[in-house]
């Protein structure tokens, strides 16, 4: 046996580096296994590259619409192969950062297919087939999740894409189906609707991203059709004709009448399977649910001594930050420590199409279904003078209350920004702050948040501004 570690992470994905990172701080002998990328999916092929595809859509829209700030900009084109060479390019810089965060913190790296070979050893296959086994006190899995596919939507990268194909596309869709209107899908209707192809958004449930709060998916369905979106949602897709020069898709409406649509492109984008097979898992006892997700306590250790899972391959929400969270949690309780179980309801959810949404605990309807009692605060956008004068008037923040407590049960936000001001409330519900100490707080002025200070104060009949 090569080596012995105190800890082997296995995956390099937001929660796999980071738990290498704290536990070399922690002063372990630790190694890192990965089979491709240094960064992960997150990094290399998800969270990062998708925003900078979406920020190159972001500002194409802004000079389209320079005369909206009293600017003139003609002759406006896109060039896809260039955006998407800023996106991969921003992705190497990363995994680069990545690359030597490892070294900087004495963290062996093993390139190859890691595979946990009995209790307490790992063997690494590495590209030209040669094996190394290694030795583990304890194993962190974080081999994270892949694209769901539908039996009969099999991606082929011409025609039928996952998201990774949608980050490098051979050419332009000019007529695009999204199936599934998660964060993911509905991420890239937007970037692709904004570079200008026709876009078709179909959601097998009642309405658009429905893990959100409802009034700000209806919020969303609306703002999507304003930019020239076709939304159908309780619908459903009964086939694809997928040919060489396109796709013709058979849609079923919410009304039960079954049409049938050429595209020159579809995005499945319909959830996701996580990467549990293949590497000694079900050898070892690890218990996994029903769907192949692995079951973890508080501080993420399996049922097998020794061996701790984190991330995509857990459950849900299957989010980059709850994983390097949970990364953390996991180290510090194999090195010894007392680290705080994470509380899903403080874990806040972003999704990057334009208009922004996020949001952090519960909607109104769940809180009332777990039985509590809520005052509910709305504030418009509109009434907001940076948001104004940004040229971003469209959207909302809500905020529910629990109304014996104060206590702030959840923050829903859809409009400019709000992916960096969701950070507010959650900091705030992890601080157990109640209305008091929000209705307290002082927002600087001119900035978008304080339509947060607004939100809390109508929850309580106090809003100044509308």
């Amino acid at each position: 046996m090569a080596d012995t570690y105190d800890l082997v992470v296995l995956g390099s994905g937001p929660g796999g580096y980071v738990a290498a990172i704290r536990a070399s701080q922690l002063g372990l002998k630790v190694a890192i296994v990965e089979r491709e990328l240094l960064g992960g999916i997150c990094l290399n092929w998800g969270c990062i590259p998708t925003k900078a595809l979406l920020r190159s859509a972001e500002v194409f829209h802004l000079m389209s619409h320079a005369k909206d700030y009293g600017l003139a900009a003609q002759g406006i084109t896109a060039d896809l192969e260039a955006v998407v060479k800023r996106s991969r390019g921003v992705a190497k810089q990363l995994n680069q950062g990545v690359t030597h965060l490892m070294k900087k913190n004495k963290i062996a790296v093993h390139m190859g297919e890691g595979k946990l070979n009995g209790k307490g050893k790992l063997t690494v296959t590495d590209k030209d087939g040669k094996a190394t086994e290694i030795g583990y006190k304890n194993v962190i899995v974080a081999t994270g999740a892949r694209a769901r596919e539908l039996p009969f939507a099999k991606s082929d990268g011409k025609r039928v894409w996952t998201y990774r194909h949608a980050m490098t596309p051979p050419e332009m869709p000019k007529k695009l189906l999204v199936i599934g209107s998660g964060a993911i899908g509905i991420e890239f209707a937007s970037f692709y609707n904004d570079m200008g192809a026709d876009v078709t958004v179909v959601e097998m449930l009642d309405r658009l991203v429905p893990v959100e709060d409802a009034d700000v998916s209806a919020h969303l369905e609306k703002a999507l059709k304003k930019q020239g979106m076709t939304i159908m949602t309780s619908a459903s897709i009964g086939g694809l004709d997928v040919k060489a020069n396109g796709v013709t898709a058979k849609l079923k409406d919410k009304a039960g009448k079954e049409t049938t649509a050429e595209f020159s492109h579809v995005i499945v984008a319909v959830g996701i399977v996580p990467n549990t097979e293949g590497i000694g898992l079900k050898e070892l006892g690890v218990d996994m649910d029903e769907r192949g997700f692995l079951k973890t306590d508080a501080m993420c250790r399996t049922n097998v001594e020794g061996v701790w899972a984190i991330g995509d391959i857990t459950a849900p929400p299957w989010l980059a930050h709850k994983a390097s969270h949970e990364g953390v949690i996991a180290v510090e309780a194999i090195a010894g420590g007392h680290p705080h179980a994470m509380d899903p309801r403080n874990i806040p959810g972003c999704t990057y199409c334009r208009p922004q949404i996020a949001s952090v605990g519960l909607t109104e309807a769940k809180a009332k279904e777990a039985g509590y009692e809520v005052k509910v605060g709305n504030f418009p956008f509109i009434g907001n003078g940076k948001a104004i004068a940004l040229g971003e008037a469209e959207g909302f923040v809500k905020t529910v209350f629990d109304a014996k407590t104060g206590e702030l049960l959840g923050a829903h936000m859809i409009g400019a920004e709000v992916t960096e001001m969701i950070q507010g409330y959650t900091i705030g519900k992890t601080l157990e702050t109640t209305e008091a100490e929000l209705m307290e707080t002082v927002f600087p002025h001119p900035t978008i948040s304080e339509t947060m200070h607004e939100a809390v104060l109508g929850a309580y009949g106090k809003a100044l501004h509308i």
